[in-house]
């Protein structure tokens, strides 16, 4: 396990400083805000600290309201709006500075059985392991001398390997650009066996790039074109149990852009093509 992950995990794992209150820091780095991804993340995880364990969350809504300040601990306050028979309900609120920052509802619901189907398929790719990784790719498009170069040798915590165009390689060349993302990621560690961890974890990576996905269609790619951007709300359904220290395909299409917005919607499938998680997200994309 790399020093990045073994970080990850560590800001996940919230200080309960009060009944259905929890205190999260963020990482030390140089970022002007806070990663929407930690926060949802995040917000997650105290959710789930205050519902029974044989609960599984099968969905979330959020909305990001103010970026996220990194150099002060978010507080999360969770609100028990119902514990049903099937159901549970939770209202997570992030908060700095006094006010607000992201707001999220979360759904639990027991293991049941029903009827079944699944009409979504996984894209034909190339194996993950085919596929240099991201940070590899990314260097070889931006060159060695680039002012890049130290943020792309960085640990990650996610291991992501693109099947189609990067956002910088479609910025340089027209013919690459494309409404659809197709990445291969996962952990690249042994997990504990905790079905809300893999859960939290696949939320953090869901909001890596989504928003690329609309900038692949216009040429635009972030520190490359004068395009500022932030997510604006996020929404995720968790069909089945899966593992992100599998390799997971996380297919994705921009179906609409407008009115300096952007919609993008995703798919993540288990390396067997089984649906495990459904995402929408909508972003704010401004070009100057």
């Amino acid at each position: 396990m790399n020093e990045a992950l073994k970080e990850l995990l560590d800001l996940l794992d919230l200080e309960q400083i009060e009944l259905d209150i929890f205190r999260g820091r963020s990482p030390e780095e140089r970022i002007q805000r806070v990663f929407g991804g930690q926060v949802a993340a995040q917000a997650l995880v105290a959710a789930g600290r205050t519902v029974p364990p044989e609960r599984y969350v099968h969905s979330l809504h959020a909305y990001f309201i103010r970026p996220g300040d990194p150099a002060i601990p978010i507080v999360y306050n969770v609100e028990r709006v119902r514990d049903g028979r099937s159901f549970t309900t939770r209202r997570i609120s992030a908060i700095q500075h006094g006010k607000v920052i992201f707001t999220m509802s979360a759904s639990f619901h027991v293991m049941e059985t029903g009827v079944e189907h699944q009409a979504a398929v996984m894209p034909d790719v190339v194996a993950p392991e085919s596929l240099p990784m991201f940070q590899d790719r990314m260097l070889e498009v931006v060159g060695e001398d680039s002012p890049w170069r130290e943020w792309l040798a960085r640990p990650r915590p996610v291991d992501a390997r693109y099947v189609t165009p990067l956002t910088w390689e479609a910025h340089r060349d027209p013919e690459l650009r494309g409404s659809e993302t197709n990445v291969w990621f996962r952990y690249d560690a042994e997990l504990p066996d905790d079905p809300l961890l893999h859960v939290v974890l696949a939320a953090y990576a869901s909001d890596f790039t989504l928003v690329d996905t609309v900038l692949l269609t216009h040429g635009l790619a972030w520190g490359a074109s004068n395009v500022a951007g932030a997510s604006l709300d996020h929404a995720m359904w968790f069909h089945r149990p899966f593992r992100v220290d599998d390799w997971m395909m996380y297919a994705q299409e921009s179906p609409w852009s407008g009115a300096a917005r952007g919609l993008a919607r995703g798919e993540m499938f288990t390396r067997s093509g089984e649906l495990a998680v459904s995402v929408v997200q909508e972003a704010m994309i401004r070009v100057s």
